[in-house]
């Protein structure tokens, strides 16, 4: 084995495939993702895998990828990070938030300012949409010094065709993230969201209103929901509809979103109702940020200042899902978390403690 091949952190199977691709282009590590899905009856990458080096590639300057004849491995030798203006074709087995979200995490230390347009499905019953990465991470990135960012949907796009478009303008270029102390749980004062449908009648969205206002009343905030009905060109190729909501505090800002898409044969009523069962849950495992943002505040964490950051976590947010993710954020970072028991009353709470690794935008030097 070569003195080049041995430096490079190998990892297996296709778990976290997003974030350690992302990792790895933070930090300038080579890494190499063996055995994707080998015992499979399509074995390999899938292509929404493939798409997402592609982009990869686009926004970085001297990438090396390398993927085997089977699929089944990838080596990357990241580059720089340089932006610039882009439109990204998401396939359709992926919606627009799949791609979106983890260019947040590369946005602010680019070369350039990011402009991409990405086009494709805008919303999934998996993966994040667009209205929960606007009010959930970019909120999460302010903390960090990242204030110039900002997501336009300019067309709606429901699955499975899609025909969406999203705009991703990030405009703040950081050498470095700031450090994080968040040891307060925040006090829910309003709930706001957006009731949204595609080529279907706007009634659907008037019942979806009416039963999350039914179901949350009884929380005494105030609740305001947000009716956005598409049609003609804008309103994509399928019909659909949907449901963001988002819990706000008006200490610090911090915010917890859950989301509901409807799917054939489900009644609004329905994805009402789901919705704001996931929002109270959400609200009441979490610490200081929900679930759908803790991974993304711990790698900013990471990548600070040598100094000590602290984030108050919930202990049903510590799952098997965040333990892999942690492992991997080690493995390629080096920065490990410690967790210990809160001072306060509430023994759901844990302190996670992170000293970061001292990066550096060395795009930004370049330039």
């Amino acid at each position: 084995m070569s003195k080049s091949e041995s430096k490079i952190k190998t990892f297996r199977g296709p778990r976290n495939f997003r974030l350690r691709l992302v990792l790895a282009t933070l930090s300038g590590k080579a890494i190499k993702i063996e055995k994707i899905r080998s015992n499979d009856l399509n074995p390999g990458l899938k292509d929404y895998e493939v798409s997402f080096l592609r982009l990869l590639e686009s926004v970085t300057n001297g990438s090396v990828i390398e993927i085997s004849y089977t699929g089944t491995t990838v080596i990357y030798k990241p580059g720089l990070i340089i932006g610039g203006n882009l439109i990204h074709q998401c396939p359709d087995s992926k919606p627009v938030g799949y791609f979106l979200e983890s260019m947040l995490y590369l946005a602010p230390f680019s070369k350039k300012k990011f402009s991409i347009i990405f086009k494709g499905i805008t919303s999934s019953k998996i993966d994040a949409s667009i209205e929960s990465i606007r009010w959930g991470i970019i909120p999460i990135m302010e903390k960090f010094g990242v204030r110039e960012v900002s997501i336009h949907t300019l067309k709606r796009g429901s699955p499975p065709l899609g025909g969406g478009e999203v705009h991703l303008i990030c405009n703040t270029l950081l050498s470095s993230p700031l450090t994080l102390h968040a040891l307060e749980v925040p006090k829910i004062s309003s709930v706001r969201g957006v009731a949204y449908c595609t080529r279907v009648s706007p009634s659907i969205v008037n019942r979806m209103i009416d039963e999350v206002r039914k179901v949350l009343k009884p929380i005494g905030c105030e609740v305001n929901i947000t009716a956005d009905v598409w049609r003609g060109e804008n309103s994509g190729k399928s019909p659909g509809f949907g449901l963001t909501l988002a819990a706000e505090s008006k200490k610090n800002n911090w915010r917890f979103i859950s989301e509901d898409i409807g799917s054939n044969g489900e009644l609004p009523e329905d994805v009402a109702n789901s919705c704001c069962l996931k929002l109270l849950k959400e609200i009441s495992e979490s610490g200081c940020c929900g679930r759908n943002q803790l991974v993304f505040a711990m790698v900013y964490m990471c990548i600070g200042k040598e100094d000590i950051g602290r984030l108050k976590v919930h202990k049903a947010q510590i799952d098997d899902d965040l333990i892999w993710k942690l492992r991997d954020i080690k493995e390629v970072l080096g920065a490990e978390f410690y967790f210990k028991d809160s001072d306060d009353q509430d023994q759901n709470q844990l302190i996670a403690t992170v000293k970061g690794i001292g990066f550096t935008n060395s795009s930004k030097k370049i330039a």
